[in-house]
């Protein structure tokens, strides 16, 4: 589904990216995990043409999307949720996620997506009036990946989605993660520092460090110490 090769770039006269290449096959939870600074978030940023890559190839669907603008990414069916949210905060929950619907080919799904948003999201059902200012930490989160899955997204690239919350609402967020790939069958690249959580959920994880990645594996064959080594 998504094919990363020998990507670089970063911001101004600094270097991030430093030949990254790695591989998303549909259906899966692939985590991206390592030390922060280390070029997780640019990469994100990078395949969504939020901060383009300055050279190498990145292929979605077999489309080559390198340099593709932002709308054009989401349109092909590539949604990225930043650690920061990004919300309208004076606005209410659904209005948010009308505002996740408003590419040309979302916008004919618009009734459906909405559908899946508040299956996988009750809260957000219940909550849909409420201005986004007033919500927790964690409702916010929730806001932000269901405004991602309004744009009809077959790909969805979560940065951080666990940071700042309490363990509960960690474990709500987590579990709404799981659903939207098994229910919906919507392929997930996640960025991650909560180690636990990252090998739970993922099938395979890549370690990044310095720019590059350090190596690939199955989560089932990666140990908290060996990645806690890597980030150390």
């Amino acid at each position: 589904m998504l094919e990363v090769r020998n990507v670089v770039g970063g911001y101004e006269d600094i270097q991030v990216l430093r030949g990254v290449s790695l591989d998303v096959r549909g259906g899966e939870i692939v985590g991206l995990l390592g030390p922060n600074g280390h070029g997780k978030s640019t990469l994100l940023k990078a395949i969504s043409g939020v901060h383009p890559a300055t050279g190498g190839s990145i292929r979605f669907m077999e489309e080559e999307i390198v340099k593709s603008p932002p709308h054009r990414i989401v349109e092909a069916g590539i949604a990225y949720i930043p650690e920061e949210r990004h919300l309208f905060s004076d606005m209410t929950v659904l209005e948010n996620l009308q505002l996740g619907a408003y590419s040309r080919t979302a916008r004919p799904e618009y009734r459906r997506n909405l559908e899946l948003v508040f299956d996988v999201f009750p809260r957000l059902k219940e909550r849909q009036r409420q201005v986004c200012m007033t919500m927790s930490g964690g409702e916010s989160r929730m806001v932000a990946i269901a405004r991602g899955l309004m744009s009809g997204a077959r790909l969805l690239l979560i940065d951080e989605p666990s940071i700042g919350l309490a363990p509960g609402m960690k474990k709500a967020v987590y579990g709404a993660i799981l659903r939207i790939n098994q229910d919906a069958g919507i392929t997930v690249l996640l960025v991650e520092q909560e180690i636990d959580y990252a090998l739970r959920l993922t099938s395979r994880i890549y370690m990044m460090k310095r720019g590059e990645v350090q190596f690939e594996r199955p989560s089932g064959e990666a140990s908290v110490e060996e990645l806690k080594e890597a980030y150390f």
